[in-house]
């Protein structure tokens, strides 16, 4: 008599935990954040709330793993597309600051005005403001990432000549991205490429007029 397998735990945990991550990502953009339950997830899942409470403690938890694993499984189709590493851990050193800059932007832009990034996105940082632990989170495993990245550009910057060297990157990289998430945070105008562009130029090369030299 052929002998049976016995289930896969680690699979079969790691099913339900996608099907929550996508139940989680889709509701939120169908109700918004305020009408998400740890219920609905479970429901829209096929898990048991209990399965969701052993593994986070809030519905924010939850969405922010799932929008971490979101932005993880974007890297990596961009990367294996590319042809590249799967980790990215650098903007690319192309030589020319600011057009590494502008693309990265407009890789943003384009991230904001998709609706799949947009909702989820959106309900963390409101509800980052209200709620400290999860607003802490969501800086040290979203935001302060994404930002160190450029703090390492502008250090190869200033190491080939290209940055004054007693710039401050943390502070420097505010110049471009914070305008960029402030209009995208309370709508206060497009957000295009041409945008992007225009920080990033304001940034570098300044808007103050110079006199001309004789």
């Amino acid at each position: 008599m052929a002998q049976k397998t016995a289930p896969d735990s680690t699979r079969r945990s790691e099913r339900s935990r996608r099907a929550i991550y996508d139940a989680a990502l889709a509701l939120v953009g169908e109700v918004g954040y305020a009408k998400l339950t740890i219920e609905a997830i479970a429901a829209r899942a096929g898990v048991g709330k209990q399965t969701i409470y052993r593994w986070w403690s809030s519905k924010g938890a939850v969405l922010l793993d799932a929008f971490l694993d979101l932005g993880a499984q974007a890297a990596e189709a961009a990367s294996r597309q590319a042809g590249e590493s799967v980790t990215q851990t650098e903007i690319t050193n192309s030589g020319d600051l600011e057009a590494d800059l502008k693309f990265v932007m407009r890789a943003t832009v384009d991230e904001f005005n998709d609706p799949k990034y947009d909702a989820p996105y959106r309900a963390l940082a409101a509800e980052g403001l209200l709620n400290p632990e999860l607003g802490a989170e969501f800086v040290e495993k979203l935001l302060e990432p994404q930002l160190q990245l450029f703090v390492k550009r502008l250090r190869q910057a200033q190491d080939a000549g290209h940055v004054l060297p007693d710039v401050d990157p943390r502070i420097a990289l505010e110049l471009w991205s914070s305008p960029l998430a402030q209009r995208w945070l309370m709508r206060s105008g497009p957000l295009t490429h041409a945008y992007a562009d225009k920080l990033v130029e304001y940034a570098l090369y300044g808007i103050a007029s110079r006199p001309a030299t004789s």
